[in-house]
């Protein structure tokens, strides 16, 4: 290993792969990164992909990383990958997919499946959980596929997540990271392992034991690269695949915490609050603590399904006159969208907007709908586009408070990754909203760093993760939160936002009752 001093890590979104190149301090070196559409829809709600699209771009990147720094490619002592969550693939004996991925964006449900019986349907009803596990049992992508595709699912061999399918493109073994399971498997995420055989989730899923690929923990090696996989990628063979986690659990430590009392938001599609704990915590009943990237630890998360995207949204929907300066300016339009966004005082006027375009199990409740409230005939576009972004801060604050009640740990600093990172307007906003120092972490590229901070450990650059979290990663620009402008945000948060949901229920309610969506 004389002379191997680098990382490849390989991150798998949602819209793009990055190939990107670190060294044992958490510098980023190189990075290449390949586009493409998130999804297609073959029905409304549906997103799937098919996944030779995720596999094809993993190995341009590469190679293009290749031809942009070809010193580095003998530099790698090993490479390490992370994925977007909860998309799942149905592959044959020799790994190759049965159908297109489903993506975790899908929406289709399967309904009608019979409520499961004996003691655990007993005790589920007597706990009043039983909608809780009509939910999961709906929005289980294996429950769809076993029913309306029951030849296919007869003949899966694997039913793997993106993370186990990639891995085992890239070692030939079915094999998955502890750290990447995130969805609607029979994971027992308490005890980080294949839930028990006696586990409720197995009475809700036609997934048998045999379909799951095997476990390892992060910072252990997967397998080595294949011959195969090298010739594609250009990545050197037989250099070892360590394992990682999820994209969130991997921002979380790529932007510096292993410390329960540093919130960590990230303002991407799904915009989420996390928190590294020791112990086990729920921060809702039955909605899990996932895995971290780090052993023996959990991340407690709460989540806004559509966080980010609605920044997206409104750029479609309402940007055409960014967008088109910007072409004429040659600019990039998140400038002008900044700009926007400035040109607007703290608490939009009035303009409150609760953030639940989609739907939710719990706080909010499946019946939920977007809200905007305070509407005058002084407001704008920027009023709405600074109300979106006020509102997920007032969803990642509400989150916050609910882990700190679960946990009984107080969050005294944020750092904050994901699209919203890049923004210096919604970082002030963040800080004031909470009334907390918010961090920019040194690098964008979190996730990335995250995994690249599980190899370090794997591969011996590091003796432990506490020191490679503490090697690796620093805070870049801190936010201080302006006093008077957090007193205007607190009044309206307890004051108003707080108080949006229970007196809107019961309406989004007769609206579902009357329209049927959302169902």
């Amino acid at each position: 290993m004389s002379g191997k001093d680098l990382i490849l890590a390989i991150d798998n979104g949602t819209q793009s792969l990055k190939a990107i190149v670190f060294d044992g301090a958490g510098s980023l070196l190189a990075k290449e990164q390949v586009g493409f559409e998130p999804y297609f829809s073959k029905q409304p709600g549906w997103a799937e992909q098919d996944p030779e699209v995720f596999w094809d771009a993993l190995c341009q990147a590469c190679q293009a990383l290749w031809k942009q720094t070809g010193q580095f490619k003998e530099r790698i002592a090993g490479v390490t990958l992370t994925t977007q969550r909860g998309t799942v693939i149905n592959v044959d004996q020799k790994g190759n997919p049965l159908r297109p991925a489903i993506l975790w964006l899908d929406q289709r449900k399967t309904h009608g499946l019979p409520f499961m019986g004996g003691l655990w349907g007993f005790l589920f009803k007597l706990a009043r959980l039983d909608e809780t596990i009509a939910y999961f049992q709906a929005e289980a992508e294996a429950n769809w596929i076993h029913a309306y595709q029951p030849d296919l699912w007869e003949n899966t061999y694997k039913y793997l997540l993106l993370s186990g399918f990639l891995t085992h493109r890239l070692t030939g073994k079915f094999v998955d990271s502890i750290g990447c399971q995130v969805g609607y498997v029979p994971f027992d995420y308490r005890h980080m392992r294949w839930a028990p055989s006696w586990d409720w989730k197995w009475r809700c899923l036609p997934i048998k034991r045999e379909l799951l690929p095997e476990l390892v923990p992060p910072g252990q090696v997967l397998g080595t690269i294949t011959r195969a996989a090298s010739m594609k990628s250009g990545i050197p063979k037989d250099l070892p695949l360590i394992a990682a986690a999820a994209d969130k659990a991997c921002e979380v430590i790529g932007s510096g915490s292993l410390d329960s009392s540093i919130g960590c938001l990230s303002y991407g599609t799904t915009a989420t609050i996390n928190v590294t704990h020791k112990k086990y915590i729920e921060p809702i009943p039955l909605l899990p603590a996932y895995p971290s990237a780090v052993p023996g630890y959990y991340t407690v998360e709460v989540q806004v399904f559509r966080g980010y995207w609605m920044v997206n949204w409104f750029k479609e929907e309402f940007g055409h006159p960014e967008r088109r300066e910007a072409r004429k300016k040659g600019l990039t339009p998140e400038i002008l969208f900044e700009n926007l966004l400035a040109d607007i005082p703290p608490c939009s006027m009035g303009l409150v907007l609760q953030p639940y375009w989609t739907p939710g199990l719990k706080s909010p409740g499946p019946e939920a709908k977007g809200a905007i409230i305070g509407f005058g005939d002084i407001h704008t576009r920027a009023h709405l586009y600074r109300a979106i972004i006020e509102g997920l801060a007032y969803a990642m604050r509400e989150g916050k408070e609910r882990i700190e009640k679960r946990s009984r740990t107080s969050i005294n600093s944020l750092r904050v990754s994901g699209g919203g990172s890049q923004s210096h307007n919604a970082l002030q906003l963040t800080a004031d909203v909470f009334g907390l120092p918010t961090g920019k972490p040194h690098v964008y590229e979190t996730s990335g760093l995250g995994a690249a901070i599980d190899a370090a450990v794997g591969l011996g650059f590091h003796d432990n993760f506490i020191s490679a979290v503490k090697a690796m990663t620093r805070v870049g620009e801190v936010f201080e939160p302006d006093p008077k402008t957090h007193q205007m945000y607190d009044a309206l948060y307890h004051e108003v936002y707080k108080k949006m949901y229970k007196h809107l229920k019961p309406l989004y309610q007769r609206i579902r009752k009357i329209t049927g969506y959302p169902r």
